[in-house]
Parts: C-alpha cells; structure tokens; sequence
C-alpha cells in the first residue's frame, strides 16, 4: 500500500516594492476573512512565493468584487444583443462609452452568472479555512541593559514554568493550534499512515554480559522498548523489565543500563515524561528489584566497582525542577543495599558551580578516571588507582578544557583515549603512568577522515571513520597496525557497535535514507567476516531511492556538502515539495540514517535534504569551530546557501520549501527564517535555542556557552549573539513563513520560554495570511516521550506542511 500527493499548481506573483505602504483598505477587511489583519501585499510580494489556499481565494473574491464595483461589468452594456445588431451577430461588439466615457466590455449573461457562481464557491470555500485569532499575549514593562543598551523583554513573565498566567496561555495557545490542524481535511489520512508504517519490529544490538546477552525489543506501536535477557543467541527472550508497565501514559523510559563485572546486578535509569531527570534502579541478573533508588541525576553513567558503583548527581532542586539552573555537579559512590542518604561524596568542586564532573572505572576495574567539562566541548583527565580510595587524582591532561579527552578502555597499565589533541580530526593515544607522570604514545594518528569512535572488543581496536559525512569502518591491533576495511552495504551509518574487552564477539548495525537498520555479526574479532544478523522487515526497496552528495559554495566561499534524497523518477522541475533539515552545532555529524517517518514524505514525491553545515563534526574539530561563537554566522549562511542551491539547481522552488531542526536546528530554523523570511514557505523551529541573551540561565544552559558564548563575557560577543537571536530579530511589517513552533511541557534541556516568548512574539508581528502556531506536547521533553506521541507529533507537522506547501495527502492507493 503507498501513499500519494496531489500538488496544486505553482502560481507565480509579481514583485510589489511599495505594497506595504499603500495596500487599498478594502484589501485589509477583505482579507480578514481568516481572522487576520495581515499586511495583504505582503504574502505575494515575492516572485519565487506561491500563495497559500486562502490568500488565492481571496485574490480571486476580491478581483471579482473590485471589477463589479469598478463597472467592468456595465449597466451600459447589453447582455442579450438587442434584435437590430442582430446582423453582426458574428461580429465582435464595439466597446461602449459609458457616461463617464470610459470603455465597458459587454460580457453575456451567461458567463456573468459562471463567474458569481465560481466566486461563491471560493469564498465559501475561504470560509471553510482555519479562522486564526491569537491570543492576546500581555505584555510586561521589562528592560535589561547592557553595554548600555536597552533590550525589551516583554513576555519574561512567560518564564515561569509554574504560573497560572503562563498555564492558561499554554492552554489558549494549544487551543487555536490544534483547532487549526484539525480542520485540515487530511490530518486523520496522515495519522492512519504514519500509525501503519510506524507498525513494524523493532530491535536493538545484542549486548553480551558474562554468558547471557541483553537486547531491547519494539513490538510495534509500543509506547517504550521492552529490555530482554537471552541465555543464547538461539534461546528464546526473556523480558527483563517492561517500562510500558511503569505509567498510565507510557511516558517511563529507559535510559542506559548497565552491568556489574560480575555479571550479578543490572543497574538502569528510568526518565518521566521525556525529563532528563533520571532515576537508578537496580535489579539482580534475575530479574528481582533491589531496593536501590537513587534521585535527582542527570547525564550520568554508572561506573560499577566492588559491591557499589559510581554515579553523578545534585541537590534536590529548591525551586522549579523543569527550569531553575542545575549548580554544583557532585560524584558519590552508592553502595549496594544502603540509602542514598548513605553515599559518599567522591568529588565536588565548591568554587566551580557550573561544571559537569564524571567518573568512571575501567572495565578491569584497575583505575578510576575523573572527567571535568565546563561545557559540550573540552574535558581534563585525572587518574587513581580504583582499589585506592584515599589516593589523588593524577591530573594527565593539561588543566584547561580547550580539547576532547574520551577514555576508551585499557590494556593493562595503558589507558586508551581518543583525543583531539592536535588533531582537529581525531587520533588514539595511549597513557601509562611511570614514577607519578603520565607517558603518551600515539596508536592511530590523525589522516585525512575523522576518526569519529574508537572501541575496544577482544585484543582488537574497531575504528569508525567518517568520510565526507558518511561512516566507514575499520579493525586493526591494540597497536595501531594490519588495518582492515569492513565493506558497508553502501553510503550510510553505523549505528552502533556492541563488544567488550574479554570477548571476540560484536555486532553492529548499518542504515541509510532509504535503508532500515541491519544488524550484523562477527562471530570472532581476530578472523573479522560480517554475517548479517538480522534485518528489519519492511516493504521498501532501497533500490527506488536516489542519494546524492552535492557541494555548494556559501557565503564566504566554503564548499559545503548535503545529501539530497528522492524517490526516482522525480524530475527537477522546481516544483517538488522540499524539506531542509539541518543542525550545525556542539560537534555532532548528520551522517546518512533511517527515519521511517520522513519515508512517508519521499514515498509520496518529497525531497529530503539534509545540509552538514559548518559547526557540526563531519570534518573535525576546525569545521566545529568555524560555526561556533563569533562564526556562528557561518551557520545560518550555510543553511541559507543550501537552500538558495536547492532552489537554483531546480530540485523546488521557495514557494515549495520547507526547513525544519531541533534544539541547536531550531535556532537554526529560527535565525533563518528572521534572517531570510522571503527565502521559505513553512519553518519548523522545534525545541529551539530562541532567546540568545538569557539561554545560560536555566537547567543546563550554561554547558553551551562553550558552542555560542555568553553576554557575560565581552561586548563583543553581546553584539554577535543580539545579531542572530531569533527571538530579538523579529520585524513587525515583515511576511514570515508558515511557522509550527514545537515544544514540550517536560522539557528541561532546552525549556519551553524559549519557545514560548518566540511564539508571542513572532504573532503579534506577523503581516500577512501565513500562520504562526506553536504546538506544546503535554508529558513530554526534549523529544517525544513514548511512541504515541510521536506519532501525534509528526502526524501534525506533516499536516501543517503540506497544507502550508499547497499540497493534498489523498491517502492510500489501493
């Protein structure tokens, strides 16, 4: 069964340079229609901009009324020809000179009574369109100064997540928004879609523990994985705990697990409605809950040692757990059968309140090793002696955090870390302590891909590569040499790699655009021969698919890449419907993977494009630094340059485009879209960064500052971020994109103000027919918190899309 799209047909508007002065006043009241007062010029001022349904209905009406009013269709002129012209019945009519001896063309009666009839049909088909009236956002008198300049802040009330105010207006918000989503007349179409191909099993990598393998398995349309436990490969699964049983709402989620070295005890965190907040929980390999429980965690391992293990946490929050600003990171040690009140405090740093400080034991158990960050990017390592406990820490890193040190594991007295270290694209070293002072010696040196991951199975080191944005994989010894390639099915990813030290055994799985996830097998590490494991059933043929890499110049002259994906057969006429997606940010690669809802949009004639924009790491740690801080610029001028190729080289048109990211990518929808408003037809900013100056001050926003820096460190950096912050480069008088801002209720990560006071703001500026909606998921975070709602989620943003596109979802073709 496929899903198919029926597109409208492109309209094409002349510029109109000095509209937003003069639009006739009829105009205005005409175009009210919808609920607006919209600056009407505005919405087909551009010549790449197609119309939306309503504003077309309106330009038909409208015409239709202003001809009759103007007397086009005259009093003078004669419907029926009278009887003495009736020799020249098969001439044309002369014009006629009314009183004002203007020319009237006579029309019959006939078409007269078609036009009415046509007009009817369009308004009352404008009446059908979603009436939008925003609510009436109240407005405070807040100003905050720096550097001598005055920045408005007139929905800073929108910040308090636990305000009667602020839950009304959520509640008023949601309201239009979800009035309007659903009177559009396929929204159900796309959810009975997207609910039958999200219906398909779902698996993980097998991770072996001693003799017994853990695996998370999705029969489906469950809300959560369940964990299984299986004694044997060939055995049949257990489930070992089932989060779907945890909550009415099936919004407990588990997080990462882990298992002691001695193969007794499995500790887990459980996150509630999509929060970063964690819970440790602890049950024996049998499957018997401990009474272990530890609160108040977040962004945490488990680092198991002796009868106990290690982990991060903080103080129970004393204001809003959703959005007070998380101080003062502390490491204990839990010791198995005490209360948390129990556990000892390993380390903390009271002069140093923002700072995430992790520890972690080797998988021998042999050394405890302290991470210290400021932030996203740089790290300092100290080592002890794990059987040690009154022993320092041996710092073997320098102090500062201007590199990324990631320990791998050990071979005995050497500890492996991937490192940046001069090396923008990644090298393993190895560290041994001789007399107290560490000793580094390089295992892989930097080339000329990124070595993106390094992992530890058998005597063997596994070396992920990244090759212009896509993965490639390779094994060579604990010293670096015999490198061996492992052919990839094609350009994709790999998604994950399970092994440990003290087996031969790993699995790993590979996707693409087009390809689901496979997970393959090496039966022993030291004679490497993939086998396929296992493969997701699903009816797609990767073959019907096209994946292409292009480069395109931006603003300064860098050559950028992008991976453009479309179903074959697509014809590059600038009128495919077209979604952008980008992130740019905090080091993380948009590598090519597997998403079956974007499946929906290319199987039905979309275009998905997805840009690797400066700030990420597809090529090291210089692209990562060439779109962070001052050159966060850099970022946007990208996106926009990719955008303005996809339109050049014919795959869409503006009027066709749409741009969607999250978090980091919703600011960068949302500069974008500030900046270059003309540029798009529909922006979908999701749980984005917005409010550029104050974004340091709630939950962890601190740990950013690393990619954007901060108005509290210079003027100049004041001046960069008030240039981009979408939230203060919002323009009254200006025609933005048809705007489905996303957020959620439980989101602590990036809170919902941002999102919020963006909202506001961006309605009561908004000119022209183009709605600007936010939608607030109730029970859920950074992210969808179970499978439902992101079926929900995604349901709506496609409905919005396509409606906003101009675009029919017809359903299914039997």
């Amino acid at each position: 069964m496929s899903y198919f799209l029926k597109q409208t047909p492109a309209m094409q508007t002349k510029q109109t340079n000095d509209g937003q002065q003069n639009a006739p006043g009829i105009l205005k009241k005409i175009s009210s229609v919808n609920g607006h007062l919209p600056h009407f010029w505005e919405n087909v001022s551009s010549a790449n901009e197609q119309p939306s349904h309503s504003t077309i209905c309106i330009l038909f009406t409208s015409s239709i009324l202003l001809l009759i009013r103007s007397k086009f269709i005259s009093r003078s002129s004669s419907f029926i020809p009278p009887v003495t012209r009736k020799k020249n019945i098969h001439k044309p009519s002369p014009p006629v000179m009314n009183k004002k001896n203007r020319y009237t063309t006579r029309i019959p009666r006939h078409a007269f009574y078609i036009i009415l009839y046509a007009s009817s049909l369009m308004l009352l088909n404008c009446a059908q369109q979603p009436a939008l009236t925003y609510p009436d956002t109240a407005t405070v008198d807040h100003i905050d100064t720096y550097f001598g300049i005055d920045v408005p802040d007139p929905y800073r009330w929108l910040e308090d997540d636990r305000s009667e105010a602020t839950a009304a207006w959520i509640q008023a918000e949601n309201n239009i928004t979800f009035d309007y989503l659903a009177r559009i007349p396929f929204r159900e179409s796309i959810r009975k879609a997207l609910t039958e191909i999200w219906n398909y099993p779902k698996q993980s990598l097998p991770a072996k523990h001693g003799t017994k393998y853990f695996q998370t398995k999705n029969d489906g349309l469950q809300n959560q994985s369940v964990l299984y436990i299986i004694d044997s490969l060939t055995g049949p699964p257990r489930v070992f705990l089932d989060p779907n049983t945890l909550s009415d709402e099936g919004t407990t989620r588990l997080g990462n697990i882990s298992v002691s070295n001695n193969h007794r005890y499995v500790a887990y965190t459980l996150s509630t409605a999509g929060s970063d907040w964690r819970e440790i929980h602890v049950k024996d390999i049998e499957g018997h809950d401990l009474s272990d429980v530890i609160r108040w965690v977040k962004f945490t391992g488990v680092s198991w040692h002796g009868d106990g293990f290690y982990y991060s946490g903080y103080d129970a929050p004393k204001g809003s757990a959703l959005s007070e600003q998380n101080q003062f990171n502390k490491i204990y040690y839990h010791r198995l059968g005490t209360p948390q009140s129990d556990d000892k405090i390993i380390y903390s740093d009271t002069k140093n309140p923002l700072r995430y400080n992790t520890v972690f034991t080797t998988d021998d158990e042999r050394f405890l090793i302290l991470s210290i960050s400021a932030g996203t990017d740089g790290n300092t390592l100290a080592i002890r002696p794990a059987n040690t406990p009154k022993a320092a820490f041996i710092p073997i890193t320098p102090a500062r955090f201007d590199y990324e040190f990631n320990v791998i594991d050990n071979f005995d007295d050497a500890i492996y870390i991937h490192t940046n270290h001069n090396a923008p694209r990644y090298k393993l070293m190895k560290v041994t302590l001789r007399a107290g002072q560490p000793v580094w010696e390089t295992v892989i040196p930097e080339n000329a891909d990124v070595l993106e991951w390094v992992r530890i199975a058998g005597n063997k080191i596994i070396a992920g590569y990244l090759h212009n944005a896509y993965s490639q994989l390779f094994i060579l010894d604990k010293d670096g040499q015999a490198k061996t390639e492992l052919a990839l099915p094609g350009i994709g990813s790999i998604g994950g790699l399970t092994g440990t030290k003290n087996n031969n055994e790993v699995f790993y799985s590979f996707s693409s655009y087009a390809t689901p996830p496979t997970t393959f097998r090496i039966a022993d590490i030291r004679t490497p021969t993939p086998e396929l494991y296992h493969e997701t059933q699903l009816n797609i043929k990767p073959s019907k698919y096209i994946t292409e890499q292009a480069w395109f110049e931006s603003k300064d002259g860098t050559q950028v890449p992008m991976f453009i994906v479309y179903k074959d057969g697509i014809r590059r006429n600038g009128k495919n419907p077209t979604l952008l997606y980008g992130y740019g940010g905090f080091n993380q690669s948009l590598t090519p993977g597997f998403s079956i809802s974007n499946m929906l949009f290319l199987e039905n004639g979309g275009i998905y494009a997805v840009a690797n924009l400066r700030g990420g790491g597809e090529f090291g740690s210089e692209w990562h630094k060439a779109g962070t801080r001052l050159q966060k610029q850099n970022v946007f001028d990208d996106f926009i340059a990719a955008a303005e190729y996809l339109i050049r080289e014919k795959y869409t048109s503006s009027n066709r485009l749409a741009i969607r990211g999250g978090s980091n990518g919703g600011l960068l929808v949302g500069a974008c879209m500030t900046q270059r408003p003309e540029l798009f037809k529909v922006a979908l900013p999701a749980v984005g960064v917005m409010d550029m100056l104050r974004f340091h001050k709630f939950t962890v926003g601190w740990g950013w500052v690393d990619d954007y820096g901060s108005i509290e460190e210079s003027e100049e950096q004041f001046t960069c971020l008030l240039g981009y912050s979408p939230l203060h480069n919002i323009r009254a008088g200006v025609c933005y994109p048809a705007t489905l801002i996303t957020t959620a209720d439980h989101d602590d990560r990036v809170v919902p103000a941002h999102s919020f006071k963006f909202a506001a703001t961006l309605q009561a500026a908004q000119t022209c027919l183009n709605p600007t909606l936010i939608r607030i998921q109730t029970m859920s975070g950074h992210g969808a918190s179970s499978t439902s709602k992101a079926i929900e989620e995604y349901t709506d943003m496609w409905a919005f899309t396509f409606y906003n596109l101009g675009i029919t979802f017809e359903g299914p073709k039997q």
